[in-house]
């Protein structure tokens, strides 16, 4: 009975290291590695949780190493936690800069997201001709706002690099 237990537990104890070793991937894929391909184009949270599991037992490390099972070493570690927070806090700064084109919190997401020096004039610009969108009502969520704003430059082919930094 004992030995039940234990097998539960280090069983359990495995998925948050699953969870991690996946990075964090808000598709069911379980990101890249031997689970996304096992258990590939399923759907619901037992295969993306078995998919995670099957990573996280040492698969992904290897497949990144060599890679394979759609992994890449050239890969970057990314956090757009940063962005989010900077946007919430500054949201109302953010739609006045946004809505003229230029101001200080606009040039500092611009810095924050990695937008390239040649690239701020159309930064700038686009957030100005798509500030109806961006900000479509006074009440908007960050989520909302970070969304919108991810489609307006996943649009535009000069700026769509910098949809993946926010």
């Amino acid at each position: 009975m004992l030995n039940k237990k234990l097998m539960v537990v280090a069983i359990l104890g495995m998925l948050p290291i699953g969870a991690m070793a996946a990075g964090g991937s808000t598709d069911a894929s379980g990101g890249c590695g031997v689970g996304s391909k096992v258990f590939e184009n399923q759907r619901g949270v037992a295969p993306q949780v078995l998919a995670m599991t099957t990573n996280g037992t040492f698969f992904q490390t290897i497949a990144v190493t060599l890679g394979t099972s759609g992994c890449s070493q050239d890969g970057v570690v990314k956090s757009n936690w940063k962005t989010a927070m900077f946007i919430d806090g500054n949201k109302d700064k953010l739609a006045h800069d946004m809505s003229t084109g230029s101001g200080e919190a606009l040039e500092s997401l611009a810095k924050l997201i990695g937008v390239q020096d040649q690239h701020k004039t159309a930064f700038f610009q686009i957030t100005k001709d798509n500030f109806a969108r961006i900000f479509a009502s006074d009440n908007l969520t960050t989520d909302q706002v970070v969304a919108s704003l991810k489609q307006v430059l996943a649009s535009d082919s000069e700026l769509a690099r910098y949809s993946q930094s926010i």
